[in-house]
C-alpha cells in the first residue's frame, strides 16, 4: 500500500539548500486523504451493503396455499357460504409469500369464470389465476380446449397469435387424473398453463410473466403451476395433498 510522507524529496532539500534565502515551503494538498481506519470501515461497509442487499427475484422458499372454491356467481361472496374454504376446497395452489391477491368481481366471474387470482405486487404483470367452466364431464382434445380457454381471455388470444412457440403435453397425477399442460413463449411474455375436469367443471390455472420475470423467476413460476391440483371435499384428499409437500 502506498503510504503518503510529508518528508520533501531530496531534491527539494538541495535546491532549499543552495539558496538559503528562499525558504521550503510545503506544497499544498490536493486532496485530504481519508485516515487509514475510515478507509477500511467504509469499504467493510461497502463490501457488507453489496453481499446483504435482497435480490429484486420472488424465488422463495415460502409458500402459502389457496384454496379455491370455484363458486357460481350466483353464490359468490354469499352470506358465509364460503366461510370454510378449506372444508368446501375443489382445488388447491401455491402462492409466493409477499404476492398480493386481487378480488374478483361477480360480474368478471360470470362473463369468463374468473374464480381466483395473485399477482406480484412488484410486477402486476406476474401473476397466476384460475378459470373455470361448468358443464365437462372430460377434457376433448388439447388444441380444441385452450381454442375455447382463448375465446374469453384476450390476453390469451394475443398470446397465442403471436407464439414463437407452443407446446402441449399430457399428464396423470398419483390419482390417475388427467391433466393438459401448456407452455406458450410469445412476444415479451412467457405462460404455462394447467387444465384439467373433475366434478364436471374444467379447471384452468395460468401462470404468466413479462420475458424479463420470466428469466429472473422461472423456479419459482414452474413451481406455482405445478402446485395446482384439484382436491375432493374429503379431509383424506388433503392429507394426501399435504404429504406431497404441501401443508395445508
Amino acid at each position: 500500500m502506498a503510504t503518503l510522507s510529508s518528508s520533501p524529496s531530496p531534491s527539494i532539500l538541495s535546491s532549499s539548500t543552495a539558496n538559503p534565502k528562499t525558504p521550503y515551503l510545503k506544497p499544498p494538498l490536493l486532496f485530504s486523504p481519508k485516515p487509514l481506519t475510515t478507509a477500511l470501515t467504509t469499504a467493510l461497509a461497502t463490501t457488507t451493503l453489496l453481499l446483504t442487499s435482497p435480490p429484486s427475484s420472488i424465488a422463495s422458499d415460502s409458500y402459502n396455499v389457496y384454496y379455491g372454491t370455484a363458486a357460481s356467481a350466483a353464490n359468490y361472496g354469499g352470506y358465509g357460504g364460503n366461510s370454510d374454504k378449506k372444508a368446501s376446497a375443489e382445488y388447491v395452489y401455491d402462492v409466493p409469500d409477499g404476492w398480493k391477491e386481487r378480488l374478483v368481481s361477480k360480474v368478471e366471474k360470470g362473463t369468463n369464470g374468473t374464480d381466483s387470482e395473485f399477482y406480484n405486487p412488484k410486477k402486476r404483470q406476474e401473476k397466476e389465476y384460475l378459470t373455470f367452466l361448468a358443464g365437462f364431464r372430460q377434457l376433448a382434445p388439447k388444441d380444441v380446449i385452450l381454442n375455447n380457454l382463448a375465446l374469453s381471455d384476450v390476453e390469451l388470444q394475443d398470446l397465442i397469435a403471436g407464439a414463437d412457440s407452443l407446446v402441449s403435453e399430457e399428464k396423470k397425477d398419483e390419482n390417475g387424473q388427467l391433466y393438459y399442460v401448456y407452455e406458450i413463449d410469445g412476444i415479451g411474455k412467457h405462460s404455462l398453463i394447467a387444465v384439467t375436469c373433475a366434478k364436471n367443471k374444467l379447471y384452468a390455472h395460468f401462470v404468466n410473466a413479462p420475458a424479463p420475470e420470466w428469466k429472473r423467476d422461472e423456479d419459482t413460476l414452474r413451481h406455482i403451476h405445478e402446485s395446482f391440483k384439484t382436491v375432493g371435499s374429503s379431509a383424506q384428499h388433503l392429507k394426501e395433498f399435504s404429504i406431497h409437500g404441501h401443508t395445508p
